[in-house]
C-alpha cells in the first residue's frame, strides 16, 4: 500500500500573504517550494461557510455539506432552559453526517487524519488513524485512533504532546490586543509546535503508507490573529520600527519552516501522489470593536444583570459570555464567533420570549434596527449584510442556527460586552477571518499553471474522494471541478456519483474534561477573538 492523495491543511491561510511570500524578493521567496507548488499546479479562492469560522468551516470540508446540514455552527453549543441558557462545547459527536475519514474507511481505503478539530472522539473501526486537534494534551491517548497510536508517536525523537496539543499554560493570554512582549511569545510558541504535527504526519506516512495522509497545520490562523500587522503586505510601507522589523522576521520564520514541512512530506510521498492544499477561510484586518449587544440593548432587545458588587461582579464581568437578564431579552448574540442573533421565541404560553405569531414581523423589525447601525461620518453601515438563516443554513439542523448570521464591514468578529461605545476604533489592527480562503492541487493529472474561478469548501470533500478513486456521494454539496484535472486523467478516470452517505452514529466515549481544562479552553477562544 502506498500514499495516494495527501492533504494538507493550512487553517487561515489567504492568498494576501501566500502570493508575498511566494515572490523572489532579496535572498529568494520565503516559501519556494509553495513558488513551485503555484507554478506547477492549481489554485483557486476557496469560499468559506457563510461564518468563516473554524468549526462549521473545517467540518464542511471534512463533510462536504453546509453548516444546515452537519449541525456545527461554533466553538460553543448552547440550549435555553426555561429561563436560562447553558453552554457546552461542541464535539464530533454534533456532527450529524459523515466525514470523508469514515467514507472513505468503510470503502476499504487506509486513512491518517491529524489535528483536525471535532474529530474527537474518533469514529469506532476505523481503518486508519486519528490523532485529534482542539484538545487538552492529557486527553490525546483517550481520543487517538486506534488506542496504540498514542503510545507508538511516543516512540518518535522528541515528541511532546504537550507541544503537539493545545498547551493552555503556555497560550493563557488573554485579551484581544497583547503586549509587544506577548505577541513575541505567541508566535514562537507556535514553531516547535508545528514541528511536532509535522513529525507525527512524517512518521504515520513512512509506517504506515495510507492511501489518504491528511494533516492540518493550524499556527497559521493562530499567528495572523496577533501577527496580522507584520504579515499583510499592504501594512509594509515606509521605514519600519525595530520591534515591527523583528516580528516580520519572526513571522516569516514561521513560514519558511512550514514551507519545509510541506517539501519534506510532498517528497516523502513520492511522485505519483496527487496533493491538495486548503484553508478554512482566509484573512484580512480588523480594524473596529462593534459591540452587538450594547446596541441591542439601547434598542430594546437586550437587558443586562445588575452586576454584583465586588470580586464576584468582577469576575462575572470578565466571564466569556454576556450578564443577561434572560426574562426580559427577546434578541441577543450569544458569543462573538457566532457573528449572529439568537431571537428569543416562546415555547410555551408565559415563557420568555416572543410569541411565535409574531417572528416574522419581530424579526423585520430587527433587520431594520440593525441597519440602522450607520458610521456617522460617511453613513456607511456598520453591518454590511444581514442573512436569514433559512437563506444561508439551509437542511436538517437549520433551526440550531442563529436567526440571522452578521457581516460586518471589516469582517471582524462582534463584542458581547456591555461597553460603550457601540463602535469604537482598535488601537491596531488585529487579524481577522474573510471568506475567501485557499485551494491548491499539485502532482499527476493536475492541471499545470493555472488559477480557476472561486471554488466552495464543501468542494474539498468530493475533490479528495474522487482522487481516491471513490464516488463522490449522491447528497454532497460540493462538487469536484473539473478544470482541476486533465483531460486525459478525467477521461481515465471518469467523476462518478455515488450512493449517498450513511448518518453519522457517533457514540463514542470521552473522558470529562474538568473545569479547569474547559477554562483553559475558553481561554484561548478569547484569546484568538472568539469569546471575550
Amino acid at each position: 500500500m502506498t500514499v495516494k492523495t495527501l492533504f494538507i491543511g493550512m487553517d487561515g491561510a489567504t492568498f494576501t500573504v501566500l502570493n508575498d511570500l511566494i515572490k523572489p524578493g532579496e535572498g529568494g521567496p520565503v516559501m519556494p517550494f509553495l513558488a513551485r507548488i503555484f507554478a506547477d499546479g492549481v489554485r483557486a479562492k476557496l469560499r468559506s461557510t457563510p461564518n468563516p469560522l473554524t468549526p462549521p468551516a473545517w467540518v464542511s470540508l471534512m463533510t462536504g455539506r453546509g453548516p444546515g446540514h452537519h449541525g456545527v455552527f461554533d466553538f460553543i453549543r448552547a440550549e435555553e432552559r426555561g429561563d436560562e441558557v447553558f453552554f457546552t462545547l461542541y464535539d464530533s459527536r454534533d456532527c450529524r453526517v459523515e466525514t470523508i475519514w469514515s467514507i472513505a474507511s468503510r470503502q476499504g481505503k487506509k486513512v491518517a487524519a491529524l489535528n483536525f478539530p471535532f474529530t474527537a472522539p474518533p469514529p469506532k473501526d476505523l481503518n486508519g488513524f486519528i490523532v485529534p486537534g482542539f484538545i487538552p494534551w492529557r486527553h490525546l491517548r483517550r481520543n487517538s485512533y486506534p488506542s496504540d497510536v498514542y503510545d507508538r508517536m511516543k516512540t518518535i525523537p522528541g515528541f511532546n504532546a504537550q507541544e503537539l496539543a493545545w498547551d493552555f499554560e503556555q497560550e493563557k493570554q488573554s485579551g484581544n490586543e497583547l503586549s509587544d512582549a506577548d505577541r513575541e511569545q505567541w508566535i514562537s510558541y507556535h514553531l516547535p509546535r508545528e514541528k511536532q504535527w509535522f513529525r507525527v504526519a512524517e512518521h504515520l506516512m513512512s509506517e504506515e503508507a495510507p492511501e489518504l495522509m491528511a494533516v492540518l497545520f493550524d499556527g497559521v490562523d493562530k499567528l495572523q490573529h496577533q501577527a496580522w500587522p507584520y504579515v499583510d503586505p499592504a501594512l509594509q510601507q515606509g521605514e519600519l520600527s525595530g520591534f515591527h522589523k523583528r516580528m516580520r522576521e519572526l513571522s516569516l520564520g514561521y513560514f519558511r519552516q512550514l514551507d519545509g514541512f510541506i517539501e519534506s512530506l510532498v517528497t516523502a510521498a513520492g511522485p505519483d501522489v496527487q496533493v491538495f492544499f486548503a484553508s478554512d477561510h482566509g484573512f484580512t484586518a480588523s480594524t473596529e470593536v462593534v459591540r452587538i449587544n450594547a446596541f441591542l440593548a439601547e434598542k430594546g432587545y437586550v437587558h443586562f444583570r445588575e452586576l454584583p458588587e465586588g470580586d464576584a461582579g468582577e469576575r462575572r464581568d470578565n466571564s466569556y459570555f454576556a450578564y443577561l437578564d434572560w426574562q426580559k431579552t427577546t434578541a441577543y448574540c450569544r458569543t462573538p464567533s457566532c457573528n449572529g442573533i439568537t431571537i428569543r421565541v416562546a415555547r410555551a404560553p408565559g415563557e420568555t420570549g416572543i410569541d411565535p405569531s409574531e417572528y416574522e414581523s419581530f424579526r423585520a423589525r430587527l433587520i431594520a434596527d440593525l441597519e440602522s447601525l450607520v458610521d456617522p461620518e460617511n453613513g456607511e453601515r456598520i453591518i454590511a449584510e444581514i442573512h436569514k438563516r433559512e437563506d444561508v443554513f439551509p437542511g436538517s439542523a437549520m433551526k440550531e442556527a442563529p436567526d440571522l448570521l452578521l457581516v460586518l464591514r471589516d469582517f471582524g468578529f462582534v463584542s458581547v460586552k456591555n461597553v460603550l461605545p457601540v463602535v469604537e476604533k482598535r488601537n491596531y489592527p488585529i487579524g481577522t477571518h474573510h471568506p475567501d480562503g485557499v485551494f491548491l492541487a499539485y502532482g499527476p493529472g493536475i492541471e499545470s499553471g493555472k488559477m480557476l474561478g472561486r471554488r466552495h469548501i464543501t468542494d474539498v470533500a468530493s475533490t479528495i474522494l474522487y482522487s481516491l478513486g471513490l464516488d463522490v456521494p449522491s447528497d454532497f454539496e460540493g462538487v469536484v471541478p473539473p478544470a482541476m484535472f486533465t483531460a486525459d486523467h478525467k477521461a481515465a478516470h471518469p467523476i462518478k456519483i455515488g450512493a449517498p452517505t450513511v448518518r453519522n452514529q457517533q457514540d463514542g466515549v470521552i473522558e470529562a474534561m474538568d473545569e479547569d481544562e474547559k477554562k483553559q479552553i475558553m481561554e484561548q477562544l478569547q484569546m484568538l477573538g472568539y469569546m471575550e
